[in-house]
């Protein structure tokens, strides 16, 4: 009996010492994720020096943008909350701060290509590329929106249905949607064929799965389906807003590159 023991306890010793070294591995992966610098931009070493560079909290450095303000970089925590469409909370998958603009103030605008290249906006870019595992350039142009009170978009699905547009990229295939403001009341984001569950969607009971917005948070899910058809219970909608504004930030992916 001795030896059958101590062979399984140096396999249980082996199996336990592979599973902490490949967590360490995982977080020291995710750790260099996280560090995302934008491109062309100099290594901490260089960025302490008197060239207008700063240190920022968190980690990350950027140059001293004048449009945008600081994005702290935290560990993103994924939650599934859907196979049927594929859905994913990222829960604060952007820093607290937001994106603040004395430019845009309309209900509804695409940022520009040129801002496009701000360091925050890079960043962004990025993490939207890892999470979702679609390349940058297949990416449309990200659009901010600020619902009102009493103000919603009744559900709808983000593919094409017609060839025009399919013409530069092909059919969106993902879609991210990415909460900005805080003390909402309202404002989810409802799927209403997610699930055959119960939830809420502005005061009113419904059918279906909803994400309540909070600020940092994002909503990644697909609108095509492992066989690459387009999927039709990705269908969802934004909830009437009771009280406050809710501003978010979407962005389209598509097959191929959009540019």
């Amino acid at each position: 009996m001795a030896a059958p023991m101590k062979i399984v306890f140096g396999l249980l010793t082996f199996v336990t010492v592979g599973m902490i070294i490949g967590a360490l591995f995982q977080l020291a992966f995710i750790r260099r994720l996280e560090d995302s610098y934008g491109s062309g931009f100099p290594s901490p070493r260089k960025v302490l020096g008197s060239d207008g560079y700063r240190q920022l909290p968190g980690g990350a450095y950027w140059s001293n943008d004048k449009e945008a303000e600081i994005l702290r970089l935290g560990y993103v925590k994924p939650e599934v909350i859907s196979w049927e469409p594929r859905i994913i909370v990222l829960h604060k998958f952007l820093s607290m701060e937001g994106i603040k603009s004395n430019v845009r103030t309309s209900s509804g605008m695409f940022l520009s290509p040129e801002e496009k290249k701000y360091p925050m906006i890079q960043a962004i870019e990025k993490r939207i590329a890892v999470f979702s595992q679609v390349p940058i350039e297949n990416g449309e142009l990200i659009q901010v929106l600020r619902y009102e009170k009493d103000q919603y978009y009744r559900p709808h699905h983000d593919y094409f249905s017609d060839t025009f547009n399919l013409k530069r990229g092909g059919q969106r295939v993902a879609t991210i949607l990415m909460y900005l403001s805080d003390n909402v009341e309202g404002g989810e984001t409802i799927f209403p064929t997610a699930s055959s569950g119960k939830c809420t969607c502005g005061g009113r009971a419904a059918t279906g799965l909803s994400v309540k917005p909070i600020k940092g948070d994002a909503v990644l899910f697909w609108s095509m389906n492992l066989e690459g058809k387009e999927d039709p219970t990705s269908i969802h909608g934004g909830c009437e807003v009771l009280s406050g504004e809710k501003w978010s930030a979407t962005k389209w992916m598509r097959q191929k590159r959009t540019s």
